[in-house]
């Protein structure tokens, strides 16, 4: 069963999200929240499985409100899903840099609502590697890169970073660094443990920010 806060500041669709995901065997509602900061709150004191969050919101907005979350060591666990009506590319790129594991408009289809969630559950983005990094360089420009932030990666998993962020699979990883896919994989793990990445998307904006990788390379 994959528990699911709620957070979002409109009554409406609060309850409409609430009875969709009601309705969906293996999914259980165990809150509702109306802005971030009790999203915030609510999120330490229940400890959900995924948070569904809006972005505009009163006090604290969910850009700001899954930053919080997903930089709690205490809620390593938790996946942040952004639900909103503003799909323009530039909050895709600040929710993911935030923390967020996917990003799904509040026009979007019940059932992919629901698939979405199960996604970020298991682990998943809902971006591509691909396409995160297609959106970083376009919307995101570090002044300084932080170089310093892979000083706990060896050289190898380096390498497995940069070839995360370019969007390559476990079994692409395997077949350029003559490796087996089991071995690319638990590479790809510990590099986001240490770089306290939830997905492979979250790994391209390190990659990005640390100038390991730069647009067009």
């Amino acid at each position: 069963m994959i528990r699911v806060l709620v957070v979002d500041d409109q009554a409406l669709i609060r309850q409409a999200v609430t009875d969709i995901l009601r309705s969906s065997p293996g999914v259980e509602v165990i809150g509702v929240a109306a802005d971030g900061a009790e999203g915030v709150e609510m999120t330490r004191r229940l400890r959900p499985d995924v948070v569904l969050m809006d972005i505009r919101m009163p006090r604290l907005d969910g850009i700001d409100a899954s930053a919080r979350i997903c930089t709690d060591p205490q809620l390593a666990s938790t996946r942040v899903l952004i639900l909103t009506t503003f799909e323009e590319d530039e909050y895709v790129v600040r929710a993911m840099r935030a923390g967020a594991s996917g990003f799904i408009g509040k026009g979007a289809e019940p059932d992919d609502i629901v698939r979405a969630i199960e996604a970020v559950h298991a682990g998943d983005s809902l971006l591509s590697a691909a396409a995160t990094r297609a959106l970083i360089a376009k919307h995101l420009h570090p002044a300084v890169p932080e170089r310093g932030r892979l000083a706990a990666l060896t050289d190898r998993e380096e390498e497995v970073l940069l070839l995360v962020a370019r969007g390559r699979s476990n079994q692409e990883i395997a077949e350029e660094l003559f490796i087996s896919p089991h071995t690319a994989k638990t590479h790809v793990n510990r590099v986001m443990t240490k770089l306290h990445a939830h997905d492979r998307a979250q790994l391209v904006i390190e990659a990005y920010e640390s100038g390991l990788l730069s647009p067009g390379s």
